[in-house]
C-alpha cells in the first residue's frame, strides 16, 4: 500500500511531489476553484488522542476534495481493545477507501498498515508526526524557499516532532540542529552527516533559517515536574532568537503554553509563522490524501 506512515521512509522524490501537489492544491483553493478529485471517496479516521488541528484539518481537506470523513473517537476506536488490530483493518478496508490514524502506540500503526487493504495515514503518535512535519517545510518553503542546505534549529524534547525532523533532514538534505538535554535526547538513531546535537541551545540556533520548538510536556508524559526541570533553560525566547539569522522564522506545532517552551514575544511576534503553519496542515494532508489514493 502507498502508506504514509514516515518520512524516512517515502522516496525524496515523492516528498518533493507531495509538497509540489499541495502548493497546487492551496493556490486553487486560494483562487476560489472546485476541486474535487475525491468524489464520494471515505476517509476513516481513527482517533485514540484528543485532536483540533489534526481533527478539522482532515475533516475539512476530505469535504473540500469532494470525499466523506468517517470519525471514530475513544473508546469506540481503541486499536487492539475491543477487537484485534487485524479485525479492525480488515473490516475498515471493507468500508473505506483510505484511513487516517492517531494514536499513542507506532506499534498499532504499522500493525494496521500491515493489514490493511487500503492505504493508511499516520496522523500522530508517539514515536513520529509527518503530516506536521511536511507542514512545517510547505510553511518554510513559502516563506524562505527550499528547504535543502538550510539550517534548522530543534530545541527542546527530543519526542516525536523530533523524530520526524530527523527523519525529514535525511531525506530532504536540509541541516538539523537538535538541541535537548542529555536526558530528552531522540531516542531513534540520528546519526547523520546533516545532523548534529547539542546541549546548548545557543549553540544550535546559530545561523539557524529556523527555530522550530513543541510543548515540553506532550500527551501521556507523567513526569511533569521533572521535564520542567529539565527544560527551563531551553525556552525559546527573543535573546535566542537573536542568536539565529535576523531573518530567521519561528514555528511552533501548537497547542503553545506560553510563557513555557516559548515567550509571547517571540511566538506572537513578527518572525513567528506559527498560523500559516497550522493552515498548511490543511494543504499537506489532502495532497498525502490525494498521493496515498493516487498511487
Amino acid at each position: 500500500m502507498p502508506d504514509f506512515l514516515d518520512i524516512d521512509k517515502i522516496e525524496r522524490e515523492e516528498l518533493l511531489e507531495i509538497l509540489d501537489l499541495a502548493v497546487d492544491i492551496k493556490s486553487k483553493l486560494k483562487a476560489g476553484e472546485v476541486y474535487k478529485p475525491l468524489q464520494d471517496k471515505q476517509l476513516a479516521m481513527i482517533f485514540e488522542k484528543p485532536s483540533t488541528r489534526t481533527r478539522v484539518s482532515f475533516e475539512v481537506g476530505i469535504n473540500q476534495l469532494g470525499g466523506n470523513p468517517i470519525v471514530l473517537n475513544n473508546p469506540d476506536s481503541k486499536l487492539g481493545e475491543r477487537e484485534s488490530i487485524y479485525d479492525t483493518a480488515k473490516v475498515l478496508s471493507r468500508y473505506v477507501d483510505l484511513i487516517m490514524v492517531r494514536c499513542f502506540s507506532h506499534k498499532s500503526l504499522l500493525e494496521l498498515a500491515k493489514y490493511s487493504d487500503v492505504p493508511v495515514i499516520n496522523g500522530l503518535t508517539d514515536a513520529s508526526h509527518p503530516c506536521q512535519i511536511m507542514a512545517d517545510i510547505l510553511t518554510f518553503i513559502e516563506h524562505k524557499g527550499a528547504i535543502e542546505n538550510k539550517t534548522i534549529a530543534w530545541i527542546g524534547d527530543g519526542n516525536n516532532m523530533a523524530n520526524s525532523w530527523i527523519h525529514a533532514a535525511k531525506q530532504l538534505n536540509f541541516k538539523l540542529n537538535i538541541a535537548t538535554p542529555e536526558e530528552l535526547k531522540p531516542t531513534i538513531n540520528f546519526e547523520h552527516e546533516n545532523i548534529s546535537w547539542y546541549k546548548d541551545p545557543k549553540k544550535a540556533v546559530k545561523n539557524a533559517d529556523l527555530v522550530t520548538t513543541d510543548t515540553w510536556v506532550s500527551m501521556g508524559d507523567k513526569d511533569y515536574d521533572r521535564r520542567h526541570g529539565l527544560l527551563k533553560s531551553y525556552q525559546v525566547d527573543k535573546n535566542l532568537m537573536s542568536c539565529a539569522h535576523k531573518d530567521a522564522i519561528f514555528m511552533h506545532c501548537l497547542p503553545a503554553h506560553r510563557e513555557e517552551e516559548v515567550t509571547a514575544e517571540v511566538i506572537d511576534g513578527r518572525q513567528s509563522v506559527v498560523f500559516d503553519e497550522a493552515e498548511n496542515r490543511l494543504h499537506i494532508q489532502k495532497a498525502i490524501i490525494i498521493w496515498s489514493l493516487k498511487k
